[in-house]
């Protein structure tokens, strides 16, 4: 029989990249405490509706990406593919609509079936924010400056550039759209299977899609700056504003066209050029209309999504847990102390390994192998006296401790090796 393997565009998080991944998770978890957002979580699945209809029924990940199945009972459910339609509903059902503002930080998989590349898989993993129920531009300048706080303490500061563009409010959106489909109709022919589709229910589609003939078409297509209102312009401006207050540069991209359709006004990706084609690690943006789509009142929103595993492979190698004690006995009587130990010592915050069986020698194995700062051995002889051997396994040195009911000394002289 072949060896069994992890499902396509799936990956083992073992302990080096869940490390990496943990570093990740960890800085922008902190970060966002001094924001002011609390940590929530929502299922890793849903109710198909909760994400078909706010993505947009002609987006490709409603269409070919999601993992939509029908469970026992006969629902149709989905696994998240991205998780602002889940924080919305959370937020509805939970009846927390009348206590805006609502700051919320979450991390957790999500889930897509697209073509596997480097940096792209089809279970994926995301750090987010979501800033519920502020209507104004500082909104949009706080997520912004959050985003950047976090890659400065990853080490990605200057390692990445900021992209900014608006959408414009409905007003706008609707007289872009217009403006687009009118370009586009006039070179259907020239658009690809998908994009024809686009064009019909959503042409603002067209501008995200990735077939090199559409992008050709896009390059010449109407600009939405064209066609902002006077209270877009002025959104826009005031986020710019701020944004070079806070010292933080970013560049206008025109182009840019966030992948869902629930986004208005500022959109915003920072990307790195050490990704190749996957570059964005970052993005966001505005999306007021969402909660009143999903069945809840008029709340405005803003927030970003960062992709877990492309931080993850950018970060410096984050530093090693903590060097473990190993405490290795030499007979059955040993085994019982052993137990008594370990535990002492992890009441005190010390890592500590304990062998599950072998003689001295494959002990010490095993405690070189773990990279263990130091052995306390216990055998016979050492029971008697009511003491254990210390063995420092940098140097080799060795001395005995007494084993007296705190450990006291034992855990004075193992810190000491451990500063």
């Amino acid at each position: 029989m072949a060896a069994l393997q992890p499902v396509r565009g799936t990956q083992d998080l073992l302990p080096e990249t869940a490390l990496r991944h943990r570093r990740v998770i960890d800085a922008a978890r902190a970060l966002a405490l001094l924001y002011g957002y609390a940590e929530m979580a929502t299922p890793i699945f849903e109710f198909t509706e909760v994400f078909a209809r706010p993505i947009g029924e002609a987006t490709d990940i409603v269409q070919k990406e999601m993992y939509t199945f029908t469970d026992r009972g006969g629902d149709q459910i989905t696994l998240r593919p991205e998780n602002t339609a889940g924080v919305v509903r959370a937020v509805i059902s939970g009846g927390l609509v009348h206590e805006a503002p609502l700051k919320f930080f979450y991390s957790g998989p999500m889930f897509r079936y697209e073509r596997p590349q480097k940096g792209r898989f089809r279970q994926f993993h995301q750090i987010g924010i979501e800033l519920l129920g502020v209507a104004s531009p500082q909104g949009d300048i706080e997520v912004i400056a959050l985003g950047n706080r976090i890659l400065d303490a990853l080490g990605l500061e200057g390692r990445t550039e900021l992209e900014l563009n608006t959408l414009g409010d409905p007003e706008s959106r609707l007289r872009y759209r217009d403006a687009l489909v009118s370009y586009f109709s006039a070179r259907h022919h020239e658009l690809s299977e998908d994009s024809r589709r686009r064009l019909e229910r959503n042409p603002l589609r067209i501008l995200d899609s990735k077939d090199e003939g559409d992008k050709r078409l896009s390059a010449e297509a109407p600009l939405f700056t064209d066609y902002l209102n006077a209270a877009s312009r002025d959104f826009f401006a005031r986020v710019c504003e701020g944004l070079g207050r806070l010292g933080i540069a970013y560049r206008l991209n025109p182009r840019l066209v966030r992948g869902l359709d629930y986004y208005t006004h500022t959109a915003f990706e920072f990307v790195s050029g050490e990704l190749g084609a996957q570059g964005t690690v970052l993005g966001g943006g505005r999306y007021d209309g969402l909660v009143e789509l999903m069945g809840g009142p008029a709340m405005p929103g803003v927030g970003w999504a960062a992709g877990i595993e492309r931080l993850a492979s950018l970060i410096a190698e984050p530093p090693p847990p903590p060097r473990p004690i190993a405490i290795v006995p030499v007979g059955a009587t040993a085994e019982a102390a052993a137990l008594t130990i370990s535990e002492a010592l992890r009441d005190h915050g010390f890592a500590v390994d304990l062998g599950y069986s072998g003689n001295l020698t494959r002990r010490m194995r095993r405690a070189n192998r773990l990279n263990a700062r130091a052995a306390v051995i216990i055998g016979e002889d050492e029971m008697a006296r009511g003491t254990v051997i210390l063995r420092d396994l940098d140097s080799g040195a060795q001395s005995e401790a007494p084993m007296e009911p705190d450990l006291r000394e034992l855990r004075a002289r193992l810190a000491a090796l451990l500063r």
